[in-house]
């Protein structure tokens, strides 16, 4: 018997066709949680707020001389009863004792003193550094015009005056904001970019450098408010840049991104109010006077205010914090750089060994 033809194999149905994927949805928030969110938007702006008023508006309201360096210079005798007048406003007055109007006025002009009174059989006289602070030496004329005989008229003699586009000293104290700002941006930006080790260095210290050479463009070249050496200005501003940039990005490598956050606080937020850019530290009520000086803003005033107007007297304090704050920051940038690439390379080589 012949066999018939042997029949084709069947072919393999095809695929169903796979089904479209539908994205799971996400779950809803729950009503605690929203709750909780909202309850700490509500609970914090008020407090930020609350921080902001008490740091900027208490300063401003409190300020009164507080060991307010001022010179006496003349016979003691004669001297004595002007000093226990100034001292029976207790601790509003650090008193010097110089021997002569020539050492009075040197103390002026090194910034060992914001004033001096020299006592002459004429009366007292007062010589003042309105470059120092505007504000103190209108105060110290006040002053010393209150102790003066009543009817006398008090000569005051402006040592080192203030610049004549920035006489009140409103310039100054304004400079201090933007400075802080562009620190703090420098420092956020190279850390939120990712930047490490050397690349971040590079990068805050050419930030600052920039700023250095814009600042001291605007204010000395076209504004007139600094008058000293430019390119000693110049370094003063990118120097104040990267103290504050680095201490941003050092915190940064430290901490993650709440470093940002606690070094904006540090700077904008104390930093720029406790400087005492706008009148002095020493008319800060304590410890903003002092925490001023240790924090960027106000070290970068105080060593801004000796290279524009006092040749650089009185700078080697200013300069050796803000010098700590940029050193320290960008070290700290760099080693985490560094524990980086260890910790990469112990992983490298653990990845080859299995």
């Amino acid at each position: 018997m012949t066999p018939g033809p042997t029949p084709a194999p069947t072919p393999p149905p095809a695929p169903a066709p796979a089904a479209p994927s539908v994205p799971t949805p996400s779950a809803p928030h729950s009503p605690v949680s929203e709750r909780r969110r909202m309850l700490a938007v509500t609970v914090m702006v008020p407090l930020l707020a609350a921080l902001a008023l008490w740091a900027f508006a208490w300063p401003a309201a409190r300020m009164a001389p507080r060991d307010l360096p001022l010179g006496i210079a003349g016979p003691a005798a004669a001297a004595a009863p002007l000093e226990q007048r100034l001292a029976s406003h207790p601790g509003a007055f650090e008193i010097h004792r110089y021997a002569d109007e020539a050492a009075a006025r040197s103390a002026v002009e090194h910034r060992e003193v914001y004033g001096a009174v020299v006592v002459t059989p004429q009366g007292p006289r007062l010589l003042t550094a309105s470059a120092a602070s505007p504000v103190v030496a209108q105060l110290l004329a006040q002053a010393v015009t209150a102790q003066a005989p009543a009817g006398a008229v008090v000569p005051v003699t402006d040592v080192v005056p203030a610049p004549a586009a920035d006489a009140r000293g409103t310039g100054f104290g304004a400079s201090v904001l933007p400075l802080a700002l562009a620190g703090v941006a420098a420092g956020a930006l190279v850390s939120l970019a990712g930047l490490r080790g050397r690349r971040a260095v590079t990068a805050v210290l050419g930030a600052s450098a920039l700023v250095g050479l814009t600042g001291a463009a605007l204010a000395h070249s076209w504004l007139g408010v600094l008058t000293g050496n430019w390119w000693a200005e110049a370094g003063v501003l990118a120097l104040t840049v990267a103290a504050i940039a680095g201490g941003i990005a050092g915190l940064h490598a430290l901490l993650g991104k709440p470093g940002i956050g606690l070094g904006a606080f540090l700077v904008v937020l104390l930093g720029n109010p406790f400087s005492g850019a706008g009148g002095a530290p020493q008319l800060l009520p304590e410890p903003a006077g002092l925490l001023g000086q240790w924090l960027p803003p106000g070290a970068g005033s105080a060593l801004l205010r000796s290279v524009a107007y006092f040749d650089g007297a009185g700078a080697a304090g200013s300069a050796l914090v803000l010098s700590l704050w940029a050193v320290l920051g960008l070290a700290a940038v760099a080693l985490a750089a560094r524990g980086d690439g260890v910790r990469a390379a112990r992983a490298d080589r653990s990845a080859k060994a299995l």
